[in-house]
């Protein structure tokens, strides 16, 4: 499928490419929508099959920025990078320099921060060539890692969907079966661990896996079999496509919520939840958190401010839940439906991109 006709499928927009022959630079931006404010998103460095692949990813993932934004009453719309991992040799801290100034030509269309692939120090890096970075170090008024704050956000979230579908308050005996602990895996288990739930993990890297046990007396399991656990809540925290065809019908849990973005391989698959009686916590709703938290950085941040605001994910998940349940709807389908309710009150911008101070 061609550029534009991907564009099209999205609903786009703007789509800027940068290759820099001297590092290896290969970078997508994505800017899916700026009505409600300049576009905030991370930025992904992995690897892709080919182009189109990576061109996809960066397209999806933006389109969920907005929506993610927008539902969490952030003044920011949605935008998305993607760097191709290099074939070669590459000198990391060069490339993002590159990156770096690929993100200041765009001139305050798009404020990056961190993803799959990237850390603190890349961010740091980027800050050097341009100040639309966020994420950076608590030194240059920056947060640091995001990922406490999206796990603080997914906790939040289940135990929203605990409370509907359960009618528990509390996590406390509820068990959640964990796919992925890496950056946000792993906080969401230290999470859920303090909360009193109890957990069972599974990641591609068994290290992991392992400090989870170590850490929070996780069972542990393979790759595989963490969709068949029987469990109170499904928690899917590693890359998208998660919830399709093949691993739905597996699930044995009442709940799914987790911290990664583009769960559903397709739309269709929050369907087949709904048909399976399976609550879904839709994935930009409930995995606002760390976006909420970098976007206190463009206006000062202030550590407390972003811990309230992260707390009203319970609010905005429970919410979703209650119109699902009254209209027969799925939970995917009503979540759109209340962004594009905040989105429908703003005009299309037609402004030229803000000057360079």
């Amino acid at each position: 499928m061609g550029a534009f006709e991907l564009m099209s499928q999205y609903d786009y927009g703007a789509v800027h490419l940068r290759r820099d022959r001297a590092t290896g630079l290969q970078a997508i931006v994505a800017i899916h929508d700026r009505r409600l404010g300049p576009a905030l998103g991370g930025c992904r460095f992995i690897s892709y099959a080919n182009e189109e692949a990576a061109l996809t990813d960066a397209l999806r993932l933006a389109r969920g920025m907005t929506y993610k934004a927008a539902l969490a009453g952030i003044a920011h719309g949605g935008g998305k990078s993607v760097i191709m991992l290099p074939q070669r040799q590459f000198d990391r801290a060069a490339l993002f320099r590159a990156f770096g100034r690929f993100i200041d030509d765009l001139n305050g269309q798009y404020i990056t921060a961190e993803d799959s692939g990237t850390g603190l120090g890349d961010m740091e890096v980027i800050r050097t060539v341009t100040k639309h970075v966020t994420g950076v170090d608590v030194s240059h008024g920056g947060s640091g890692d995001p990922s406490p704050f999206t796990a603080l956000g997914v906790r939040r979230g289940i135990e929203a969907c605990v409370k509907f579908a359960l009618g528990k308050d509390s996590l406390k005996g509820i068990h959640v079966a964990v796919q992925g602990v890496g950056h946000v895996g792993y906080y969401l288990c230290k999470e859920l661990a303090a909360a009193g739930a109890s957990l069972t993990v599974a990641d591609v890297d068994p290290l992991k896996a392992e400090r989870a046990q170590r850490e929070f007396g996780a069972k542990t399991v393979n790759l595989d079999a963490i969709y068949s656990v029987e469990c109170d809540v499904f928690a899917p925290c590693a890359l998208g496509s998660a919830l399709n065809a093949d691993t739905i019908p597996k699930l044995r849990c009442k709940i799914v919520a987790g911290a990664a973005n583009n769960q559903l391989a397709v739309p269709e698959n929050g369907n087949d939840l709904l048909s399976r009686g399976i609550l879904y916590a839709p994935d930009y709703a409930i995995n606002a958190g760390g976006l909420v938290n970098v976007a206190q950085e463009v206006v000062g941040y202030d550590a407390n401010i972003s811990r309230t605001r992260t707390m009203k994910i319970y609010d905005t998940i429970f919410e979703i839940a209650e119109r699902a349940k009254r209209t027969s709807s799925p939970t995917h389908r009503v979540a759109d439906a209340m962004v594009e309710e905040i989105l429908a009150t703003v005009p299309v911008s037609t402004s030229t991109p803000p000057q360079k101070a």
